[in-house]
C-alpha cells in the first residue's frame, strides 16, 4: 500500500482519481471540501493561502499529484501583470513550495512518483491562451529538469489534457452548444472527461510505468498530435 499525497481533491479530476486510488492506498488529501471518507486523510487545504503542514503527513510518501489550477482566458491587450502573475501562483509556485516541503519524505520511498498537470495550450498555440499556457509551460520544462536531477531515485512525469468536463471548465460547457462545438474540436470527438485524466495519473503513480519518467503525455482526445 502506497503513501500518497493529493493536493486539491474536492471534485473533477480529483474526486475521479480519489476514488481510483482510495482502496488500495493510503490517501493523504488536502483540499477546501470536507470529503468526509473514513479512507481518506483529509486536511483542510487552501493552494492560494495555506502553507502545508507537514508533520500531518507520514515520513515516506511514496506519490505525489498537484491538481489546483486555472482557466482564464482572455485576450493579451485585456491581461495585466497581475493576471500572469495569479496563474503562475496557483498553477506552478504554490507545487514548487509544497514539493520542498515534502521532499524529504519523498526521498524516504524506495520507488516515488510524482505526477504534475500541463495543458494542450502549453504545445498547441491557442488565442486567448497566452497566461495560462505560460505557466503551464514552464510545469513542463520544470519536471524535465527535475526528472533528471533526481534520476533514477524519483520519477517524475506530467498530464496535459484537454477541455476536460469538470467544474473548472463549466462555463466553456454549460450549454448542448457550447458542448457540440467543444467536441468536435477533438478528433476523437468528445472533450474529456475526469475518469480520462484518472486514469493515466493512476497508472503514472504505479509500479505499471516504473520505467518511465520525464515525459508530458497529452490526454487531449488527440488534439495536440492530429489535425482532420
Amino acid at each position: 500500500m502506497k503513501n500518497i499525497l493529493i493536493i486539491g481533491g474536492s471534485y473533477g479530476i480529483g474526486e475521479a482519481l480519489i476514488k481510483q486510488l482510495k482502496n488500495d492506498n493510503k490517501l493523504f488529501v488536502g483540499c477546501r471540501t470536507n470529503l468526509d471518507d473514513a479512507n481518506i486523510n483529509y486536511f483542510s487545504f487552501d493552494a492560494l493561502t495555506d502553507t502545508l503542514d507537514v508533520s500531518s503527513l507520514p515520513e515516506s510518501l511514496d506519490g505525489f499529484v498537484y491538481l489546483p489550477g486555472s482557466i482564464v482566458l482572455k485576450p493579451f491587450k485585456n491581461l495585466k501583470t497581475t493576471d500572469f502573475e495569479a496563474d503562475f501562483q496557483i498553477n506552478f509556485m504554490k507545487m514548487v513550495e509544497i514539493l520542498q516541503l515534502i521532499l524529504p519524505r519523498i526521498l524516504q520511498s524506495t520507488t516515488p512518483s510524482i505526477v504534475l498537470f500541463s495543458s494542450v495550450a502549453a504545445t498547441v498555440g491557442m488565442p486567448f491562451h497566452t497566461s495560462v499556457a505560460a505557466s503551464k509551460a514552464a510545469i513542463e520544462g520544470f519536471a524535465k529538469s527535475f526528472a533528471a536531477e533526481f534520476a533514477p531515485k524519483i520519477r517524475m512525469n506530467v498530464v496535459a489534457p484537454s477541455l476536460t468536463n469538470t467544474p473548472l471548465a463549466d462555463k466553456f460547457l454549460n450549454n448542448d452548444l457550447k458542448l457540440e462545438k467543444a467536441n468536435e474540436r477533438h478528433p476523437l470527438r468528445r472533450v474529456g472527461q475526469p475518469e480520462d485524466l484518472a486514469n493515466m495519473v493512476s497508472f503514472l503513480l504505479s509500479d505499471k510505468s516504473s520505467w518511465i519518467t520525464g515525459q508530458v503525455f497529452g490526454v487531449d482526445g488527440g488534439m495536440s498530435a492530429i489535425k482532420l
